[in-house]
């Protein structure tokens, strides 16, 4: 099968252009390297006869046109996506244009190009999204694909969009489409400014490592390969029309989370034990969703499909290849904003 994949020197798209390459797919990478993108995520397919690479922009209708035209290909896993809370609280717009307007764009592309193909059976439009469309739990309860969307900021808000318009062009035009929302994903080649890097490269650093407010926020923490797989196994065998949440029924909060990074910091470099006591606590950022947790009865019931890995298990994996890949790291830490505190309002 040939993919093409949106966002695909991203972190998650990365993930899923290793191992679908891994598989035997054909993989055309499409991504507009913005500044969370990076080319070194998928340096070792980089040389595989089933992998291309094209720069170009979602939002950009001629260029989608050419690379359809080019490559032909039999499903679309569309990835790419403005995804830092923090930033879209700064700057909404840039969320706005990337994720709706860029998804339609990306959309009707892959519509004219299916039409165009005589509407082939195998063509599937595989949209990537998010559980921050459900907004937040309480202490109870998880979300299923039936839940409500509240989405609570600019991010979750511009997510909940795109999904919306992938399933009126499924309805309204027959586009084949197939859907997933995924929790917290965490691992090798997370961008440094989400939270779980944060904490590794704060602590290796012996400066602050920021929490926000009492650190009760939970999330259920989905390992990176393991949703890739899920992801793939989504497209080739999930039923059209039909959306899977995807969950690494791994719920910790926040604060926890953080003590088990520097528990495993100590391990390895006992010199700056205990990490624990770099804990910071900050300001929260406005509309912080309280909990998220998947209920991923539908993917393991009709597709088989379940985590392989632990929390305990996956970040000890993502601490050690932070240990060993600081030149990957230091080379990302002088972009625009790592590093910094966002999403202040």
């Amino acid at each position: 099968m040939k993919l093409l994949i949106t966002g695909g020197a991203g972190f998650i798209g990365s993930a899923v252009v290793r191992l679908a390459v891994a598989q035997g797919h054909s993989v055309v990478n499409l991504d507009a390297l913005t500044y969370a993108a990076c080319l070194e995520n998928v340096a070792s397919v980089a040389d595989s006869p089933l992998y291309t690479f094209e720069q170009a922009n979602i939002c950009d209708r001629v260029a989608l046109d050419r690379i359809f035209a080019d490559h032909r290909p039999d499903a679309v896993m569309h990835l790419a996506a403005e995804s830092h809370v923090d930033r879209s609280i700064d700057g909404p717009g840039a969320f706005i244009q990337t994720n709706i307007t860029g998804t339609y764009t990306l959309l009707e592309a892959a519509r004219a190009y299916w039409q165009g193909a005589g509407k082939p059976a195998g063509f599937r439009f595989h949209h990537i999204s998010t559980d921050e469309v459900f907004g937040s739990l309480g202490p109870a309860g998880q979300f299923t694909e039936d839940t409500p969307y509240a989405p609570r900021s600019p991010y979750s808000a511009s997510k909940a969009g795109s999904d919306h318009l992938v399933r009126a062009w499924g309805e309204t035009y027959g586009l084949p489409i197939v859907m997933t929302n995924c929790s917290n994903n965490y691992g090798p080649f997370h961008f440094p400014e989400k939270l779980v890097p944060v904490v590794i490269l704060k602590a290796l650093a012996g400066q602050p490592i920021p929490v926000y407010g009492n650190g009760a926020h939970v999330r259920d923490w989905l390992f990176v390969e393991d949703h890739a797989d899920a992801l793939l196994t989504v497209l080739t065998k999930g039923e059209l029309g039909r959306s899977y949440n995807i969950g690494g029924e791994n719920e910790v909060s926040n604060l926890e989370l953080v003590k088990m990074i520097c528990a495993l910091l100590d391990e390895r470099i006992p010199s700056g034990a205990p990490h624990a006591d770099l804990i910071t606590f900050v300001s929260d950022r406005p509309g912080h969703d309280q909990r998220y947790a998947i209920d991923p009865t539908r993917i393991r019931a009709e597709l088989g499909w379940k985590p392989s890995v632990t929390v305990e298990e996956g970040l000890a994996h993502t601490v050690d290849w932070y240990l060993e890949n600081e030149d990957w790291w230091t080379a990302l830490q002088n972009r625009q904003g790592v590093g910094d505190r966002l999403g202040r309002a």
